[in-house]
């Protein structure tokens, strides 16, 4: 004979704990959706910004909702060479930046997932002290004028092409490789590169993808070595940099004149919309390898 009341009983609790658990996820959602629009609000304003009228602007009257629409600062942006050989240039360097990186962290990682590499202890060793020790800015300086590599584009290539945390993160994607796969290869008469190019790398488009997005960001973002390194080759400025000038000089009337501005208000439209042709591009790319970014971490990190 079934207990009913004892049945009764765990139904209830079972549909109770259904029941905090949609609360749980709704709570959890309503705390997302808010961290969400609260990260959005500085692109939106922006956004904005760009396209309000200079008056508006100097009279702070933009938040979140434009007044005195107007795509002039769109135009500027488009018709002037200076961004936009910038931002081509920019484009131009972050892929071949992206490409020179995952090859030279693919060819570091490799290496060390080899029980049998003599010295590779040692090597991990020396390749992790990089990671946590470094120069400083004026040795780091003193040695790229060395190089000869002071006003040459090639200072926003090599010097940042490897990654020890990056390098580190595909190392352990390629441990996760069942060692059955290399063993089987290398009976069959495959070398390391043949091993590389037809079992790891195809295995590894996760974690490929993720470093790829990780360099491209990086890149795209970074600045402090054209402002360093570069100072009269300004077509070797990225757009970062350019926007780093203009958001510390758009503020005097001197030098909004001198760019070609009438007043202020003008310069601030103009770096909004600067700010934005900077920004979109990189944002864009992350849908296309989103997928392959969350299970990059995620398997990425799993063995070490």
């Amino acid at each position: 004979m079934v207990n009913t009341a004892h049945t009764g009983n765990l139904r209830k609790k079972s549909g109770l704990r259904t029941n905090n658990s949609r609360a749980g996820d709704v709570v959890v959602v309503l705390i997302c959706c808010f961290i969400i629009f609260i990260c959005i609000l500085p692109i939106i304003n922006i956004a904005v910004r760009s396209v309000s009228s200079a008056d508006a602007l100097i009279k702070n009257q933009v938040t979140f909702w434009p007044v005195g629409f107007t795509l002039e600062s769109y135009s500027r942006v488009l018709t002037s060479a200076k961004y936009t050989n910038s931002l081509a240039f920019t484009a131009w360097l972050t892929v071949l930046c992206v490409g020179v990186s995952l090859v030279m962290t693919t060819l570091c990682a490799f290496p060390l997932t080899f029980d049998n590499l003599p010295g590779k202890k040692f090597l991990n060793t020396i390749v992790l002290i990089t990671m946590y020790f470094g120069a400083g800015t004026i040795p780091t300086y003193l040695l790229i004028k060395q190089l000869g590599l002071l006003e040459n584009w090639l200072v926003l290539v090599l010097p940042s092409c490897l990654s020890v945390f990056n390098m580190i993160l595909m190392r352990s994607f390629f441990y996760g490789i069942p060692a059955s796969l290399r063993e089987s290869a290398e009976i069959d008469g495959a070398g390391p590169m043949r091993v590389l190019l037809s079992i790891y790398i195809p295995l590894s488009l996760p974690v490929i993808a993720t470093l790829a997005l990780f360099y491209a960001v990086g890149r795209w973002n970074g600045y402090t070595d054209a402002l360093y390194y570069i100072k009269s080759k300004t077509q070797y400025h990225p757009i970062q940099l350019l926007l780093y000038n203009l958001l510390n000089n758009s503020q005097s009337l001197e030098v909004a004149t001198q760019e070609g501005f009438s007043t202020p208000g003008a310069a601030e439209s103009i770096k909004s919309a600067t700010v934005m042709f900077a920004t979109v591009p990189i944002l864009l790319v992350y849908p296309w390898l989103q997928k392959y970014f969350i299970s990059g971490v995620t398997l990425g990190a799993v063995k070490e």
